[in-house]
């Protein structure tokens, strides 16, 4: 998390709301705890380069691949992937113990976030500012969280009525979406490369699927035409919101501090998840199993989706929402992977191919990109001064220059 001056490291700082009439290189002296939406201090927002200049460091179709970033960005990718496999490996080990409560279990989640970042929020703003921070902008959170919180409950929804084919299938949607809508709203623009590299990506998976189907694994015994049809159109409406707060998420996370945005996530997501809970997940409550076991599970799995949800802010932010989805896609492998100790699977020949082939299309997204990649934001202007000055943002490489992500 983006730590504090003079305390915990740099503070993140956005560029001023009044930006059409102050001039980047201007300076204004604010006190320690100076909310994000007021220029910083002259070291913080003056410019010390641009983001042609940046660029123009390393040049050539490889010029990304010999950037730390690049590295930063792969493995990040691969450590979020392993969170949702991770999160789903504690969500089947607590449907075997007689405990499914997919709203509920994800309440923790959120609760957790809000203690975390939002008493950071409160520190940096104090209540007063965080009020008004309520009252100005927290529809904006309200609407990512509402996303947020129907996309993980409506996929979870899905798995009780269709196949895990089906569903995989389907998950693919949210790229889809990701990419038109970033291309609509936020003027993203894909170079043919980044295209490809999807497709790549999108045809390891498929050779995911078919291993599982060859297997066996991905059979429909037991679930109805009628079912299935309802579990295909929960599938594809989980898709959509997950597609759409991806993109929310990364356009807020851009332009506010990670510790707002998260904190304003789980602080939303917390009542909109708690209600929903109450409502559908009633039942399930009362004839659920509850022991020590279950507690170990619900305890791994908030821990491990909070750090999901702590590290995502900053893929947006170092790569886009599109790279994120198609990062996630590795999770199938890592999924048997994890499989094979848990729940004694074993690894079909056809994984190890579709692994490299995802891989090798993470890879080819960003052959042709420039030194920054997709760290800058189109909807942020030239050089970025619509944006803030935090942890994996383009505008911090413009400002600090040669920085750690």
């Amino acid at each position: 998390m983006d730590g504090h001056d003079g305390k915990s490291g740099a503070t993140e700082h956005c560029a001023p709301a009044t930006a059409g009439n102050v001039s980047p290189t201007s300076s204004s002296v604010r006190p320690a705890h100076a909310p994000p939406e007021v220029t910083g201090t002259n070291d913080e927002t003056t410019a010390v380069t641009t983001v042609e200049e940046v660029e123009a460091s390393k040049k050539g179709w490889f010029a990304y691949f010999k950037t730390r970033e690049f590295y930063i960005v792969l493995v990040l990718g691969q450590i979020l992937a392993l969170c949702i496999t991770s999160t789903n490996t504690f969500s089947s080990l607590l449907v075997e113990q007689g405990t499914s409560i997919p709203a509920f279990q994800t309440f923790f989640n959120y609760v957790l976030l809000n203690i975390v970042y939002t008493s950071f929020t409160f520190y940096r703003y104090g209540f007063k500012r965080w009020c008004r921070l309520l009252l100005k902008d927290g529809w904006k959170y309200i609407i990512l969280s509402f996303l947020d919180v129907q996309g993980n409950y409506f996929f979870v929804l899905a798995y009780r009525y269709t196949t895990i084919l089906s569903a995989q299938l389907i998950n693919f949607f949210a790229i889809v979406v990701v990419v038109i809508i970033s291309f609509l709203f936020l003027r993203v623009r894909y170079h043919v490369t980044q295209i490809l590299g999807i497709l790549i990506c999108i045809g390891g998976v498929g050779i995911l699927i078919g291993s599982d189907h060859i297997t066996g694994t991905t059979s429909s015994d037991g679930i109805s035409k009628g079912n299935q049809v309802k579990g295909d159109l929960f599938a594809l409406l989980g898709a959509t919101c997950y597609g759409v707060s991806n993109v929310v998420e990364e356009f807020l996370v851009s332009k506010r501090p990670l510790y707002e945005v998260v904190g304003q996530l789980g602080f939303w997501g917390m009542i909109w998840n708690g209600a929903q809970a109450g409502i559908f997940d009633k039942k399930q409550f009362q004839t659920a199993t509850w022991n020590g076991e279950v507690g170990g599970y619900l305890t791994g799995y908030t821990l491990i989706l909070s750090l999901f949800y702590s590290l995502a802010p900053i893929m947006f932010r170092l790569s886009s929402a599109a790279f994120f989805n198609i990062s996630l896609l590795t999770g199938n492998f890592w999924g048997v992977c994890i499989g094979v100790k848990v729940f004694h699977l074993s690894i079909h020949w056809m994984y190890p191919i579709a692994f490299v082939c995802i891989i090798g299309g993470l890879l080819v997204y960003f052959v042709g990109k420039k030194v920054l990649g997709e760290a800058t934001k189109p909807w942020l202007g030239k050089n970025q001064e619509g944006g803030v000055t935090g942890v994996g943002t383009a505008r911090r490489r413009v400002v600090r220059g040669d920085t750690v992500v």
